[in-house]
């Protein structure tokens, strides 16, 4: 979906990645729709700071149980990497904190080009098979086969 690089258009796409997940067999309250909504905030809030250009967010899941969340912007002159994430910035840092949150809570996490346009693509995947198990145990009632699609 596409959404105003505004921070409406970040709590809106945070809360559609809420609700799609929840649809999906991952009930709110679950620890992988608070993981993804929560990964989902923070690069939606990193893609903010361009205004006038919307930015691009795509929520798959695959038959291996991974979720993966893509937010594509057309940001350039900043795109981070993964190692430089690996530990915590210093404490009188402005910035990274959320890069790192990332990286701590997502499996795998990356930066690619964008693809037919100019800026980047930042991408979090979240391998869910053991705790979606666990959550459908702790909900019977609910219709997980959807979570498999």
């Amino acid at each position: 979906m596409q959404f105003t690089s505004t921070p409406r258009g970040a709590r809106l796409a945070r809360r559609l990645v809420s609700h799609r997940l929840d649809d999906w067999g991952y009930p709110y309250d679950s620890a992988p729709n608070e993981t993804v909504t929560l990964i989902a905030a923070e690069l939606t809030a990193n893609a903010v700071h361009v205004p006038g250009r919307d930015f691009h967010l795509r929520l798959t899941t695959t038959a291996a149980a991974t979720l993966r969340l893509e937010v594509a912007d057309t940001r350039t002159e900043r795109c981070p990497t993964p190692a430089a994430f690996e530990t915590p910035p210093p404490l009188d840092e402005e910035s990274g904190r959320g890069l790192y949150l990332v990286a701590r809570l997502a499996d795998r996490w990356g930066v690619t080009p964008r693809a037919g346009a100019p800026g980047k693509l930042v991408w979090a995947e979240l391998g869910v098979a053991q705790a979606a198990e666990a959550e459908c145990a702790q909900h019977p009632a609910r219709d997980n086969a959807s979570a498999r699609a």
